[in-house]
This record gives structure tokens, sequence and C-alpha cells, in this order.
């Protein structure tokens, strides 16, 4: 074979490799649903997050209260987890660096494991309505059922805790000087009830980002990372998450009588879970599934 002709040859092999990988490339951009990056993009998320909603509907209620059960007993693990890691630490960069750190391990259990956490089900079920075809029934039992789950979750193994005697005196310390950060609304009257609002908005709406970024990863330590930042920020800036919040008064109401059950409830709880709610479907939900309406009920018809 003469040296020109092998030169042809070669040139015939670069460039039919070549094509294939502009096929490949322009196969990955017209299949959404397999791309070829290390993440999904945002109309792909959302409708991740509209199918998610789908299926937690789809499951019996036995299975989405479980569920819910499980998710508010990570609360309480991320709940001591964040105050077990800053105790005594005086700075306050590395103290709430420290602490959102803590409680992301309880919302990264909760993500990776599938619970039902009320928050998370304040982004996935209003994407799922905005943009579903048909409608749902027990969509408000569902949510409810959510809600009493993460509580009596909370409380088993805040129960457990307690009973363990396993926690030092430090501890505790640590966790009214938590309380306190959660119950200062008190201070300002009803006023402070609506800044409670405005704060649980907030809250979920940087937990529907944590979700958003969770669902973008596609291996573990990228769920794990983005899981983290919004956890960590949400914490530092003390807003008000009310599934957050039951793990913190589950232990509180064992261990101290500075506040009152019903103040945990009526003076922080709900006011919050109605930020969140807002939060968790206006600026996460609507927002997104606004942006990508086309794209997602696209995605939506193929897997039908």
């Amino acid at each position: 074979m003469s040296e020109n002709e092998h030169n042809n040859n070669e040139a015939m092999v670069e460039e039919e490799q070549e094509n294939k990988n502009v096929g490949t490339t322009i196969e990955s951009r017209s299949n959404p649903d397999r791309p070829g990056r290390q993440f999904y993009i945002p109309s792909q998320i959302v409708s991740e997050f509209a199918q998610k909603g789908k299926d937690h509907l789809s499951k019996p209620f036995r299975s989405q209260f479980i569920l819910a059960l499980t998710a508010g007993s990570f609360m309480t693990f991320g709940a001591l987890f964040s105050i077990l890691l800053a105790i005594e630490v005086e700075v306050k960069g590395l103290y709430h660096l420290l602490s959102g750190f803590g409680f992301a391990a309880g919302y990264a259990m909760v993500f990776i494991s599938g619970s039902v956490l009320f928050t998370e089900v304040n982004v996935l079920l209003p994407t799922y309505v905005f943009n579903a075809m048909e409608k749902q029934k027990n969509i408000l039992k569902f949510w409810f059922s959510a809600y009493i789950g993460n509580i009596i979750g909370a409380l088993f193994v805040a129960v457990l805790i307690q009973l363990s005697s396993s926690l030092s005196n430090s501890f505790y310390t640590e966790l009214s000087m938590y309380l306190d950060k959660k119950m200062k609304f008190l201070d300002n009257g009803w006023i402070g009830w609506f800044q409670i609002v405005v704060s649980g908005i907030l809250a979920n709406w940087l937990i529907g980002m944590a979700a958003f970024l969770t669902t973008a990863a596609r291996d573990l330590t990228g769920k794990i990372l983005g899981t983290t930042l919004p956890v960590v920020l949400f914490v530092a800036g003390n807003f008000q998450h009310s599934a957050a919040n039951m793990g913190y008064f589950s232990m509180g109401i064992l261990s101290s009588d500075k506040y009152e059950w019903y103040e945990f409830l009526f003076l922080n709880l709900i006011p919050a879970s109605i930020g969140n709610i807002i939060g968790g479907a206006i600026f996460v939900s609507l927002i997104f599934s606004y942006a990508y309406k086309d794209d997602i009920q696209t995605a939506l018809n193929k897997k039908e």
C-alpha cells in the first residue's frame, strides 16, 4: 500500500469516528431523557418532580404513612447531629457551618431513601398538579398524612433518645439555645406570627432548591453535596422550616418546660408550615413549571 493510500485510509477512519462523535452529541441533545452529561438539566429536574409527585400519590396509604414516619424520624436525627457538632463552638461562621452540615445528614437520608417529607411534598405535588393532564383525588389527604406522619416520626425518635440517656448536659444546654432562636418571634406578638410565615417561605424555597440540586445529580456524592449547600444556608439564617423544627421541638418537649407544646404548634409550626407551602409551591414549583412548561409536558407524555 502506498503512503498516499495509507494516509487516505487514516483520514477516512478519523472522519468516520468524528461523524460518530457528532452523531452521539446530536442524539444526546435530541433525547433529553438520557443526557450525556453528569447532571440533569432544569426541565428534566422539574419533570422528575412531577413524576415523583405522581408516584407518591399512586402508593397505597400505608406506604405513604410509613415513609412519612421515617422522614420525621430523620428530621430528629438531623436536629440531634446539628446540635452535637456545634456544642461549645464559639466562632459563628464555623458554628453555622457545622450545624447546617449536621442537619444535612437528615435531609440526605430523606431524599435518598424516598421518604415522604412535608416540605419536599410542598414542591413535588404542586409540580405534578401544575403539569398533569388528569385530576388526582386524595391530594389533601396525602398532604395531611405526610404532616402528621412527620410529627409522629420526630416524636418517636425523640422518645428513644430520651430513654437512652445517652446525651450530656451540654447537649441540652445547646438545645435550649436552639429553641430560643426558633421561638424568638414570640417577643413580637402577632407581627412575629407573620414574620414566621415569611421566614417559612424562605426556608422551603431553599429546601426546594436542595431537592432541585439533589435531583440534578446522578451520583451519590453529588446528591449529598446538592443537599448540603441549601440546608447550611437555611440553618444559618434561622429560617423557619416546619419539618426541621419538628425535630428540635420533639426533643425540647421531653427535656424542658420552658415552652408548652401548644406554643411550638400554634406559634411556630403552623405559621411556618403556611410559609413552607407558599415557598415550595410558588417559588419553586410554579416558577420552574411555567418556565419549562413545554419541555416538561413533552417528558411527561413520553412516560405515559
